[in-house]
């Protein structure tokens, strides 16, 4: 099936690479018109717009969502796929994360969230249209796997993309606007090149993501993301999709 996205408006925030890229190229091919947004210096695919922002500035998200408005003639779906591993910034198990690795990681990953959800529910209120929401959160709040990702603040960043998701799902289902999000399992990213090419890891996925015998691709995202964006969705609210593999029913 193609053109389940015919001229939506779409908003990728966090599209240059890894899943956020795939979407983007499955959105043009479903016909969508897309804006990508992601820190200066990227790039988007082949017939969608750039423009860089980087998501946990609220000015610069604000003056994204205007730009994008002026540039599709307004907004029908965003994915915030944006996010990061804050590891290298300090991020660890709750005994070690620091004070600095803590703050990066939930600015990163849930204060972006929030930054453009909640300019995203903004535009869908002026324009008095229904719109499409899709959050990116992670196996990794429902079901962690400490022995390979001991990561407290990414985990604890991921359920809060979680609760903000069926927050906003309830609250705004009146006005027409839904709220999903996907929660991946271990998907061969960039953003995963450490645990993709850790053989104890990808010993350990075998049995944890049997579907895929190892990382999932970003595609298997992109499919997923445009049935969620599109109108055979359109009753669909306030829910959190696994594309893990299994890995929520292996462990």
């Amino acid at each position: 099936m193609a053109g389940r996205l015919i001229d939506k408006r779409c908003l990728i925030v966090g599209g240059t690479s890894g899943i956020g890229r795939a979407a983007a190229v499955r959105f043009l091919e479903e016909g969508a018109r897309v804006v990508v947004a992601g820190l200066p210096g990227g790039a988007a695919p082949a017939g969608a717009e750039f423009i860089g922002c980087d998501a946990t500035e609220a000015e610069q998200v604000d003056h994204l969502f205007a730009q994008t408005a002026t540039a599709l003639g307004g907004l029908d779906v965003l994915y915030h796929v944006a996010g990061a591993s804050g590891r290298r910034h300090g991020d660890g198990p709750l005994h070690e994360c620091s004070d600095d690795g803590w703050r990066w990681t939930l600015d990163a990953n849930l204060t972006s969230t929030f930054l453009t959800n909640r300019a995203a529910v903004r535009q869908f209120l002026a324009q008095k249209t229904p719109g499409a929401v899709l959050n990116m959160a992670s196996v990794l709040a429902l079901a962690p796997a400490p022995r390979h990702f001991d990561t407290s603040a990414y985990a604890a960043a991921k359920g809060g993309v979680v609760a903000l998701t069926r927050y906003a799902a309830a609250r705004y289902a009146g006005a027409g606007v839904r709220f999903n999000a996907l929660a991946p399992g271990l998907t061969d990213t960039p953003m995963a090149t450490r645990a993709v090419g850790d053989p104890a890891v990808r010993e350990y996925l075998r049995a944890r993501q049997p579907l895929a015998d190892g990382p999932g691709r970003p595609e298997d995202c992109a499919e997923a993301a445009v049935f969620l964006c599109s109108d055979a969705a359109r009753l669909v609210t306030g829910v959190v999709l696994p594309v893990d593999g299994g890995w929520l029913v292996s462990g």
